[in-house]
Order: C-alpha cells, then sequence, then structure tokens
C-alpha cells in the first residue's frame, strides 16, 4: 500500500483575509493552539448577549447629529432674532430667494442625523443560547442580519495577532465567517469560546509569533 500523501498546512495568517463566503481548508493543524475550558457555559436557548460596535466606527454619526443640531439652532435663532443682526438678514432674508427654507433644510439634516446614528447602532453580533447572529448594514443603509446555530459551527478561530482580538467562525460548509469588531471584543471571543467548550466546539487560537 502507498502512503497516503499529506497536503501542507495553510498559514494561520490567511485568515485576516477571509471573505464571508471564501472557502478554505481547515487551520487545526496550521500552528495554531486548540483551547477548551476546563468550566464550559452552557446558556439556555433564551438567553441573549449583544455586543455593540466600538465607539470609533459611531463617532462619525455623531458628530453628524451634532452638527445637525447646531444648524437647526443657528436657524431658530435667525427666525427668533425678530429683524434684528446678520443672521436674520442671511438666513430669514435670504431664503426669500432660496428653493429649500433654511428650517426645512435643517429639519432635514437633523433627520438624516438620528438615521445615521440608529444605523451605526445596528452593527454588532448577539450571541444567543442556541445561535450567532451577525447584523450590519448595506450602503443603502438597509440593516441585514445574518444567523448561525451552533450545530453548523465546526471550529472558533481567535485572532489575537493584530491588538483588536477578532473571531471567525468555520462553518459545516468548510467556509469562514469572520464577525465583525465589537467593543468589548475579548469579552465576545471568551463568551463565544466557553458556549462553544460546552458544544464541544474546539477554538484555534491565532498568536502573535
Amino acid at each position: 500500500m502507498t502512503n497516503p500523501v499529506r497536503k501542507p498546512a495553510p498559514d494561520p495568517t490567511e485568515l485576516q483575509d477571509v471573505g464571508e463566503d471564501g472557502d478554505r481548508p481547515s487551520i487545526t493543524d496550521a500552528g495554531g493552539t486548540v483551547a477548551r475550558f476546563e468550566m464550559a457555559y452552557s446558556p439556555s436557548p433564551n438567553e441573549r448577549h449583544p455586543f455593540g460596535s466600538p465607539l470609533r466606527s459611531r463617532l462619525p454619526s455623531y458628530i453628524y447629529l451634532a452638527l445637525g443640531i447646531a444648524i437647526a439652532s443657528v436657524v431658530g435663532i435667525a427666525y427668533s432674532s425678530h429683524g434684528v443682526g446678520a443672521l436674520y438678514t442671511f438666513i430669514v432674508e435670504g431664503d426669500r430667494g432660496r428653493a429649500v427654507a433654511s428650517p426645512v433644510l435643517a429639519a432635514m439634516i437633523v433627520v438624516s442625523g438620528i438615521a445615521t446614528v440608529l444605523r451605526s447602532h445596528m452593527r454588532g453580533v448577539i450571541i444567543h443560547g442556541d445561535s450567532v447572529e451577525m447584523r450590519d448594514v448595506l450602503l443603502l443603509g438597509l440593516p441585514t442580519v445574518r444567523r448561525w446555530a451552533w450545530v453548523q459551527i465546526h471550529r472558533i478561530i481567535v485572532d489575537d495577532t493584530k491588538p483588536v482580538t477578532r473571531v471567525a467562525l468555520e462553518l459545516w460548509d468548510n467556509s469562514y465567517q469572520k464577525l465583525p469588531e465589537v467593543a468589548k471584543h475579548k469579552d465576545l471571543a471568551e463568551l463565544i469560546e466557553r458556549i462553544g467548550a460546552a458544544r464541544k466546539i474546539p477554538t484555534t487560537h491565532l498568536s502573535r509569533k
């Protein structure tokens, strides 16, 4: 009998370039360490643990909303000045020749700012007792939700090669799904790892060299 030819193990750093639907071989033997918790945590199916996006990803939406509120305040001051001052001349009298009045424009900016803040809060990961849920926002502002039952997860991959810990899931069809960055990234990794241990799902750690 001839000995089977073993394929070379892939570079574990390739995890950083895995797309949402990309297929890659398992990285179990690629130099990562497999972790198993002694004290596994098995939540009830009704438990829900939300992890929101980090502050730096929400900060631009807050700035835009603050700018809209500031513009609306200036317009309000101009219309309440009763014909006195440069603001009244520039805004109130200037509105007579504008296609869109300043109050309407200011209201549109404030409403769009509120919508931007709400969209930024949609992003994140929710860990359920029976599944992992990922929420994101498309380019047009439409929310998208993807959910995987724990039985669909073949392996948990915790990437510690960067300052921010990232988590990816190796699914039953050998595809990889990288979870988005969250504010409490270490808590997310620990919770997924503990639940995975309770469900006999191995965890591979990719550490810095």
